[in-house]
């Protein structure tokens, strides 16, 4: 059986249940979750089930990039491995053979909501919110965007870009980031579960290689989007607003 520090993971009724498991850092992205999500890809494709449904321990979902980690880093080494090692996750969403389905219950935001945008599918009970407040550091959010423009199209990413105001769950149905708004996800799931035992092996993979050239993103959105999170990132502005927040939690328009 893997072990994981950052997550738990149990296979149940044709379901690779994936917790993210940091609720004292509000289930917070670090170099460790990054590696082992990806692991967890890599366990559903030897043959896992058709599944992978993520969820968070406590009120929060995700809360994106763990800042206190991140002030610990050299602005260049989070620029070069943070963002392209986190694009590349989101992309793996995307292309990945199983089902990815993101179950939330609670707050998303920043790159929390990059991986409920690159998900196949998205149950979210009505106490769910959504937000992109990475303006208030000076930031954008660069690896999330293409990821979110593609589920939700151009003016609500604009609106949740600019406005970093949370997006309701009621709302985020209307935009289509939510699938669907639900208080338990399991029975969902099980329906689930069965229809895609229905198919054959490679199918959704086909269905998901073939679904994305239908999508014309920008030239080259991976590089674009890594290349502006490292310009971002590296400015001493910003890396100050994050070292006062993990050092002082002082919000990053209190330091001005």
């Amino acid at each position: 059986m893997d072990s994981y520090e950052t997550l738990r993971v149990e296979e149940r009724a044709g379901v690779l249940r994936v917790v993210l498991d940091r609720p004292e850092r509000h289930n917070s992205i670090n170099d460790v979750m990054l590696d082992e999500l990806g692991a967890v890809l890599d366990r559903a494709e030897r043959g896992g089930p058709p599944i992978v449904a993520l969820s968070g321990t406590g009120p929060v979902f995700c809360s994106g990039m763990d800042f206190a980690d991140a002030s610990r880093s050299e602005a260049t080494s989070l620029a070069d491995r943070g963002g392209a090692a986190f694009f590349g996750l989101l992309r793996r969403f995307t292309t990945v053979g199983r089902v990815v389905v993101s179950i939330v219950d609670g707050r998303v935001t920043g790159g929390g909501v990059g991986l409920v945008a690159a998900s196949d599918l998205v149950y979210a009970t009505e106490r769910s919110s959504f937000g992109l407040p990475e303006a208030l550091w000076g930031l954008l959010p660069c690896c999330v965007l293409p990821f979110l423009i593609r589920r939700v199209g151009y003016q609500p990413a604009h609106a949740m870009t600019l406005s970093t105001m949370p997006v309701p769950a009621l709302r985020a149905e209307r935009y289509h980031l939510v699938d669907e708004v639900v208080e338990d996800a399991d029975p969902v799931l099980r329906r689930l579960a069965a229809r895609l035992s229905k198919l054959d092996g490679h199918t959704v993979g086909d269905a998901k290689r073939y679904l994305g050239r239908m999508w014309p993103p920008p030239g080259d959105p991976e590089r674009v989007a890594t290349a502006e999170f490292a310009r971002l990132v590296s400015s001493p502005a910003v890396q100050r607003r994050i070292a006062n927040f993990a050092n002082h939690q002082q919000m990053p328009w209190e330091s001005r």
